[in-house]
């Protein structure tokens, strides 16, 4: 006999059906025993009358919570007055005539019938997989699941194409610290996880794909926190011949759908007001301000901002770009730019002018979030070749770190920009979850430990031999 889904039960009155998951509670009333089933669809009521074989009472008396077993038995309507409207099987129950012990399980570390909030985190990400048990955080991954399918979905009718790019790429300028990777076949050469697929995405432009996205896992080695985590999800978009304008709205009417067809909240203001990064800066004192008019409403405020400077002089007097160095300067300060020396950039007259560069960069923000950036990119190539040189990058190091970017933009290069979401920070904001790392299967904690594998973990001599590495502690 082939299992059902509890969700199937109540579709199957009066049939005989063998349905298998977790022992969700037991209970005794007098001479009934009551076993309620869970499986990934539901929770139904099993009955085990006294009349059943001793041997299947004598299990059932002995049934635990979470124990794994299988039912085969009878559907039964419940009678009127005693069906539970919490529950979608609440009508019906199973009679049972056979059961199956599958696997015994421990008390568990912690109960999952709540919504675990009060539960350190080290403890339930030690546990991740009992405690994505919990129907609320089963629920976060299935709506994850939803709305990356509606995105997918959505760009793919737009004439997007969605095209993987590499994990293991080189080390390069980004803004956070770089995960490296030791080369065993190029000894004293690094790999780098990703930041994020920009040059990759720019080369598809260059390539002629003109509509491309895809979902990709970026890493970062940066200080953790709530809304931040050591690698996460992307929803990552590139397209050629388009104005800001284009991705924008583009950008609006995808996230306006998403929220009201698989999230099902209402937006506080549609369109979505614009507000120039100065402004947020004077008025709210940040480029991520929240607007939402009642904050216990559940209402979602979303808010462009754009705008924003190009450069910004950094605390040593070093130069560095807001976004980064593959963002476009505005049409009037690009042209500013072209005309004065990386000399004259780069002098203390040079640097107050930078300040005062514009560029073509834009961030959608939600309830004072940042949930997608992207820009329009500088697609001429001694433009880019000048703004690492002004960076302070020499020359040659330009081409030995950026040459490959540089010799493909001397191949017809389509004007092109995009935008990308951090998915996990997208679906955290929208849930109005506390963490980041409610929304993820497995993330790593704000000590830096992956749950449940407990890495990073010590490797052995010999591994680190074969890469000729050695471990140097520091002082």
């Amino acid at each position: 006999m082939k299992r059902i889904l509890i969700e199937e039960t109540p579709q199957r009155i009066g049939e005989k059906v063998k349905t298998a998951g977790w022992v969700q509670s037991c209970r005794s009333h007098g001479k009934l025993i009551f076993i309620d089933l869970r499986d990934k669809s539901g929770i139904l009521q099993t009955i085990f009358l006294p009349d059943l074989k001793p041997e299947v009472l004598e299990i059932a008396k002995n049934i635990r919570p979470e124990w794994v077993i299988e039912i085969v038995g009878i559907i039964k309507k419940r009678g009127e007055g005693v069906e539970n409207k919490k529950i979608e099987t609440g009508s019906v129950e199973l009679a049972v005539e056979e059961i199956r012990v599958l696997s015994e399980a421990k008390t568990l570390p912690f109960p999952i019938d709540n919504d675990g909030y009060q539960i350190k985190e080290e403890k339930r990400l030690k546990y991740r997989y009992l405690d994505l048990r919990r129907q609320r955080m089963k629920n976060n991954l299935i709506i994850r699941q939803k709305a990356a399918n509606f995105i997918r979905n959505f760009l793919t009718e737009k004439g997007f194409v969605e095209i993987e790019t590499p994990i293991l790429t080189k080390s390069t300028p980004e803004g956070a610290r770089d995960f490296l990777v030791p080369s065993r076949l190029q000894a004293g050469k690094f790999y780098a996880l990703p930041q994020s697929p920009q040059q990759y995405k720019q080369l598809l432009m260059v390539a002629g794909i003109e509509k491309y996205f895809q979902f990709p896992h970026v890493f970062r080695d940066e200080d953790l926190r709530a809304d931040r985590l050591f690698e996460h999800t992307q929803v990552d978009i590139e397209m050629s011949f388009v104005e800001q304008e284009d991705i924008l709205s583009m950008a609006e009417e995808m996230t306006t759908d998403l929220v009201e067809n698989i999230f099902h909240k209402k937006i506080q203001e549609k369109p979505f007001p614009r507000i120039t990064y100065a402004e947020a800066i004077k008025k709210y004192k940040s480029d991520k301000p929240d607007l939402r008019k009642d904050k216990e409403s559940g209402e979602l405020a979303f808010c462009w901002v754009i705008d924003f400077p190009m450069f910004e002089i950094l605390e040593d007097g070093s130069i560095d770009a807001v976004h980064h160095p593959f963002t476009s300067l505005t049409d009037e300060d690009l042209k500013k730019f072209k005309e004065m020396s990386v000399e004259d950039l780069r002098s203390a007259k040079g640097k107050k002018e930078l300040l005062g560069f514009k560029a073509k960069q834009y961030d959608l923000v939600l309830n004072g979030a940042e949930v997608m950036g992207g820009s329009i990119r500088t697609y001429e190539r001694e433009v880019l070749k000048k703004t690492f040189e002004v960076l302070g990058h020499k020359p040659e190091a330009v081409e030995e770190r950026f040459g490959h970017i540089l010799e493909a933009f001397e191949y017809g290069v389509p004007p092109h920009g995009g935008i990308a979401a951090g998915f996990d920070r997208l679906l955290q904001t929208i849930l109005n979850e506390k963490s980041i790392r409610e929304t993820v299967a497995f993330p790593t904690a704000t000590s830096g430990v992956t749950s449940v594998m407990d890495a990073p973990s010590s490797v052995s001599d010999d591994q680190l031999r074969e890469l000729g590495i050695k471990i140097v502690k520091k002082d």
